[in-house]
């Protein structure tokens, strides 16, 4: 079960969202629940095969509205959204490595490396904590996980 930011209710949630997506002919990309000035949000990414639109947003989200209020996994308010996980899409999860091996990405680390901060390159393999990135000069750069703002598909021709 995927736990990241906003942990509990992110696994609660998870729960009541992926059946829904797949009914929908959908996948759960990511699913996010964070505080944001003085609101919170939940945020649904949904992705599928040739990628999805608008009706797939919406469809989702009437879809999980009133499950999640039956269920009640948030005790306070938010705002829900559902979309896209974009082109530049951030790879999280271990499917999400697995899948886009090979694949262009970036990387954006939280403390420069040799005064760098952000790398390109191809997704060469990932064990769940650390990648293996091939830089455009074929050399190979092995990045932890813990030390990155964000792993980014850079890919504009998906």
């Amino acid at each position: 079960m995927p736990k990241g930011k906003g942990g509990n209710v992110v696994q609660a949630v998870w729960q009541i969202a992926e059946p829904i997506a797949r009914e929908l002919g959908l996948e759960i990309w990511d699913i996010r629940f964070l505080k944001e000035g003085a609101d919170w949000f939940l945020r649904i990414f949904i992705d599928k095969e040739g990628g999805i639109d608008i009706s797939d947003c919406e469809n989702m989200s009437r879809a999980i509205d009133k499950p999640l209020d039956e269920a009640d996994p948030i005790e306070q308010s938010y705002c829900l959204e559902v979309s896209s996980p974009g082109v530049e899409r951030d790879l999280v999860r271990p499917e999400h490595f697995e899948r886009y091996k090979g694949a262009d990405i970036k990387v954006k680390l939280i403390r420069p490396l040799d005064g760098v901060r952000e790398f390109a390159g191809v997704l060469e393999d990932s064990d769940g904590k650390t990648i293996v990135l091939r830089l455009p000069d074929g050399s190979a750069m092995n990045i932890d996980k813990k030390e990155t703002s964000f792993i980014r598909l850079d890919d504009f021709d998906m």
